[in-house]
């Protein structure tokens, strides 16, 4: 199973628009993020977009995306469903499933009504298919699916499991029961907006504590935003001294997992 972020950021992304900031001025390339989302490859080809954000298009020409088998819906907030227009081409030999919890499924058909209703083609519609994950999760082909409840601030999100990888992007807490069914990872994906708190995300010292609570094989973290560059995140992690490797994650990085 192959694991590709198509990018990091906050929902301004990074660089934020009209700011000079250190980190969004910087040469780090790290530095630059696109709204958080990442693809998960099974080992029979397999391709699972977690979140279709507002640079998808960009995101998916950069990594070389040809195919998707189903799309995984965090929450319908703009920075993570936006670019779902943009699967377009995608879908034209087959109807994509985009899985999500009730309540985002009808916020999405009343965003996207232009997809699921009768009418003129135009520049033409993404085939998408709305369905509820569901407690038991689902099979996309040797990859099985489960949705992580978590909470966004009031909000509840889905994380998502996939074998033995978590991604929990935008959560500010994980439900007991949900911790519950969070062991044995090889690679747990967590948001850690900013070393200060926000009420709906952890911040860089949350997201380590809920790690060491967890203890996967390995830590990376996302949903960052302009606070500190790349590389004193980075440090942070380090000086943390957690019993696994741990870093924030980048647009871009690869990581491989066993099936």
């Amino acid at each position: 199973m192959r694991v590709l972020f198509l990018g990091t950021g906050t929902s301004h992304g990074v660089p934020v628009l009209g700011c000079a900031c250190r980190v969004c001025s910087s040469d780090d390339p790290r530095d630059s993020r696109y709204r958080s989302s990442v693809v998960v490859e099974g080992g029979s080809g397999e391709t699972v977009l977690i979140d279709a954000g507002p640079e998808f298009r960009l995101q998916g020409l950069r990594a070389g995306l040809s195919r998707l088998d189903a799309v995984l819906v965090t929450h319908a907030h703009a920075d993570h469903v936006h670019g779902l227009d943009d699967v377009r081409p995608l879908t034209r030999g087959k109807v994509l499933p985009v899985y999500a919890s009730p309540d985002d499924i009808a916020e999405l058909r009343l965003r996207f009504s232009y997809a699921f209703e009768d009418g003129q083609e135009g520049g033409g519609k993404p085939r998408l298919r709305l369905a509820e994950i569901g407690e038991r999760g689902i099979d996309i082909g040797s990859l099985r699916a489960e949705a992580i409840p978590l909470m966004h601030g009031r909000r509840r999100v889905l994380g998502y499991r996939i074998g033995n990888f978590a991604y929990l992007t935008d959560c500010s807490a994980v439900p007991t029961e949900s911790m519950r069914r969070l062991g044995g990872l090889e690679l747990l994906v967590v948001d850690a907006l900013r070393p200060r708190p926000h009420p709906t995300h952890l911040s860089l010292g949350e997201a380590l504590d809920l790690a060491r609570e967890l203890n996967p094989a390995r830590l990376l973290l996302t949903h960052i935003c302009h606070d500190l560059p790349h590389a004193e995140y980075e440090a942070q992690c380090l000086a943390a001294g957690l019993p696994f490797p741990a870093a924030p994650a980048f647009d871009g990085l690869e990581v491989e997992l066993p099936s």
